[in-house]
């Protein structure tokens, strides 16, 4: 039961964070929440856990939430911030991968207690980091394109800008992650594990989106008073 409550409790901190974030920053705090988020998703998804009955990586939170970011940004700041965050978590994963990669060409001195530790986590993150980057890169702006083809088609099917948000956030989210799943399923686990454990890997990965996705609605619905709140401020 440990590992689920950390789980809940770790979505409730991460969400908050983006708020707070977004409320003292505006768009930048959502720019440098993303960038950490893809830093720490890369890492943590190299742990495997049992939870709620299904055995996933825990990174899941963590990618989830960029979502959530790109969703923000594109309701209340519009489909180029939305684009921009997206690049900005390309840019973060590249410079995370040839970095911590230049970390293990170090010759480590006599004293010297961690560099084992660094190469057994690190050996593996080249595959997850290029993994990441180019289904992160394809889903989510796949998930911004079509986040604005639901609001365009709401839009124009009832004639108001502001209704549905939860339809064009779900929608876009829960479509973009299967993509996001099976991509990222297949390109950094395969011949890692059997295929029982991918297809185990993948359908967990996707229900925790699916909770974490409609979990996220009312998120954006907050994200979006402060929004409001900030724009009559400045009038």
């Amino acid at each position: 039961m440990m590992n689920e409550l950390l789980l809940i409790g770790s979505l409730i901190f991460i969400y908050a964070m983006v708020l707070i974030a977004y409320k003292l920053f505006g768009k930048t705090g959502l720019y440098c929440t993303s960038a950490i988020a893809t830093i720490l998703a890369n890492i943590e998804v190299l742990i495997l856990i049992n939870a709620f009955g299904m055995e996933q990586t825990l990174g899941n939170v963590l990618f989830a939430a960029t979502f959530l970011i790109t969703d923000i940004l594109s309701e209340c700041e519009g489909k180029k911030a939305a684009n921009k965050a997206v690049w900005i978590g390309m840019f973060t994963s590249v410079f995370f991968l040839l970095l911590s990669q230049s970390w293990m060409l170090y010759k480590p001195s006599e004293n010297d207690w961690v560099m084992g530790s660094i190469e057994t986590v690190f050996s593996n993150t080249p595959r997850m980091l290029i993994a990441s980057f180019v289904v992160y890169a394809i889903s989510q702006l796949f998930d911004v394109w079509l986040y604005h083809k639901w609001w365009a088609f709401t839009e124009k099917k009832f004639g108001d800008k502001r209704k549905f948000l939860w339809l064009r956030n779900n929608g876009s989210t829960l479509i973009s992650q299967i993509l996001n799943t099976l991509l990222f399923t297949l390109f950094a686990f395969y011949g890692m594990y059997d295929f029982k454990t991918l297809v185990s890997i993948f359908a967990s990965s996707y229900v925790i989106y699916i909770f974490t996705s409609l979990l996220d609605t009312p998120a954006v619905y907050i994200a979006r008073k402060i929004s409001d709140k900030r724009n009559k401020g400045s009038h």
